[in-house]
């Protein structure tokens, strides 16, 4: 299969322009790039999906320019609703680096990455409007989607500008770098045309650019920040276990999407996936797949295998395989309970409030409700012992709590 038909297959081509826009994917090596804005300083799982597409396309030979907007970070594309909040100069360079140091993993230091502060910092405002301003028609620039939907509500003169400073950022690196296609997500599409714009009416040539649909959660929503349901790709944010968890969990309805963009198994393993998952759904065969390729390509394979252990460790809720350290990173959001001295399981249950009586207590232990290490407990003289510094005790199907022996 070729570029564009797998891309095709996979459902990540939605707007596009060029009419030989395949030739140019199943052609010669072209040079593209993809761009974000330095909002954070850890990319999250709504910019990966972005990104294994522009991995795909340097993995069939295209060489990829990754731009970390350092000047258009410092203005801030227009949001549906709001304004973006500005943020100070040292908080977009840290973030910078943050965003570097991850398109580089990903890439294999394989890709180009530019800023383009870089290209702009010394830009005069007269210069700008005059070499860029000038092509640009206002009406153009208010049929924007995005500034359309502003119009309401209000926008500022910068919000307004941004289209302009992205447009450039295409027309510089079409000069600068012979780069000929821009690749984003679909919310971009009305920016990456200004930047068709600009070349065409200054440099009398044609762009490329072809937009991926924004990936949604089961529910509708956006993998953003935003949408307060983000995945950080740094660990010390959201760690690999958690990614793992996250999609292992993917709906049914979903997961096939998921596979087709967020891996890169090729399309006859992804059928036969897919074909076992539906004889045997309890298997959940197509959401382990996903959970482990996405964090092996955005980890590592032996942080995937450690996501694999951990899941089997809480499956059975015997944590006694993990490390300490494993153990404080996936329990870290479950409440915990200091013991400093060995106590029965019931006045363990009582004195932390996990039930709200010793009767109550009773009647858990009575009706399988409680399990400790894994053990349903049903003597209520069962005593939690100093013999190991971390036990687990599970109320029901999903309540945890995590026992620290004080020694």
């Amino acid at each position: 299969m070729n570029l564009y038909e797998d891309l095709i297959w996979r459902g990540l081509i939605k707007d596009v322009a060029g009419e030989d826009l395949k030739d140019k994917l199943d052609g010669k090596p072209i040079t593209f790039y993809w761009g974000t804005d330095p909002t954070a300083d850890s990319l999250h799982i709504g910019h990966y999906s972005s990104l294994v597409t522009a991995k795909r396309l340097a993995n069939y030979g295209h060489h990829p320019i990754l731009l970390c907007g350092g000047a258009t970070g410092r203005i801030g594309d227009p949001r549906p609703t709001s304004e973006r909040e500005i943020l100070d100069y040292q908080t977009i360079e840290n973030n910078i680096k943050g965003i570097r140091k991850q398109i580089d993993k990903l890439f294999e230091s394989k890709a180009e990455i530019v800023d383009n502060y870089n290209w702009t910092k010394n830009y005069t405002l007269i210069e700008f409007l005059r070499d860029i301003g000038k092509y640009i028609n206002v009406n153009y620039m208010i049929n924007k989607d995005i500034i359309a939907r502003r119009l309401e509500t209000g926008i500022t003169f910068a919000e307004f500008s941004y289209t302009l400073l992205q447009g450039y950022d295409f027309l510089h690196l079409y000069q600068e770098k012979n780069c000929i296609m821009q690749v984003e997500g679909s919310d971009q599409w009305g920016n990456i045309t200004t930047g068709i714009e600009l070349i065409k009416k200054k440099l009398g040539k044609e762009a490329y650019a072809f937009t991926m649909p924004l990936i949604l959660d089961a529910n509708g929503n956006k993998f953003g920040k935003s949408e307060g349901n983000a995945l950080w790709l740094d660990k010390q944010k959201t760690s690999p276990y958690e990614i793992y968890q996250y999609l292992i969990n993917s709906d049914d309805s979903k997961v096939l999407e998921y596979l087709k963009v967020f891996t890169f198994l090729p399309r006859e393993e992804i059928e036969k996936i897919m074909c076992e998952h539906e004889k045997h759904p309890e298997k959940r065969i197509a959401q382990k797949t996903l959970a482990y390729e996405v964090v092996k390509d955005i980890h590592s394979k032996e942080e995937a295998d450690r996501a694999i252990r951990v899941s089997e460790a809480l499956f059975t809720d015997d944590i006694k395989q993990l490390t300490e350290q494993e153990i404080e990173e996936v329990f870290a959001n479950i409440p915990s309970i200091i013991l400093d001295n060995e106590d029965t399981i019931l006045n363990v249950l009582v004195f932390n409030k996990i039930a709200a009586s010793r009767r109550e207590a009773r009647e858990f232990l009575n009706n399988n409700a409680i399990s400790l290490d894994g053990t349903l407990i049903n003597d209520e003289n069962i005593t939690i012992k100093n013999n190991s510094k971390y036990h687990l005790i599970r109320k029901g199907k999903k309540k945890y709590y995590l026992i620290k022996i004080r020694f």
